[in-house]
């Protein structure tokens, strides 16, 4: 299966109200089950719970890199979260995968709390199926809170930060 496809069997998932969704096509397999979890700091509706099992031939991953979210494990809040009518603007993560800080190991994070961020700024990285795909903000303004600890996987839609826009 390909991202796209992936993103597009998300999409219906989301679009359709079901509960549970599973597609196989040879040894891939994609599971999508809604979580019933309520967030009180999010802003937008509780993300899905996504879990996607890897092909049986697949290599085992590095050590730093987490297995697949079990279907019984939730986000939760590693800072203090916004209050729901604050303003704030959620970073929410487009992809499943594990949420680096910073560029390299010992590398400074790309970003802390109270840093001023523009349009384009890279805010961390999420590595997908081996790739690293940069996470930017979209929004001016000041970073309230980071929502992930570095190393952790991370779902479809889970809030990484928030921003109080200027």
């Amino acid at each position: 299966m390909t991202i796209d496809e992936i993103k597009e069997l998300i999409q219906v998932f989301n679009d359709s109200g079901v509960a549970e969704l599973e597609v196989q096509r040879g040894e891939d397999r994609l599971r999508l089950r809604r979580a019933s979890v309520q967030q009180d700091f999010l802003v937008a509706p509780a993300p899905q719970t996504i879990s996607a099992a890897a092909p049986a031939a697949a290599p085992q991953a590095p050590p730093l890199a987490h297995p697949p979210v079990a279907p019984a494990a939730t986000a939760t809040a590693t800072a203090k979260a916004p209050e729901p009518d604050s303003g704030h603007v959620l970073v929410k993560s487009p992809i499943v995968g594990t949420y680096y800080e910073a560029p390299a190991p010992g590398a400074p994070a790309f970003v802390k709390v109270g840093d001023s961020v523009e349009p384009g700024q890279v805010l961390c990285i999420i590595e997908s199926m081996k790739l690293m795909n940069e996470i930017e903000s979209e929004v001016a303004g000041v970073i309230a809170s980071k929502l992930c600890e570095n190393g952790r996987p991370v779902e479809y839609g889970e809030a990484l930060f928030a921003i109080r826009p200027r």
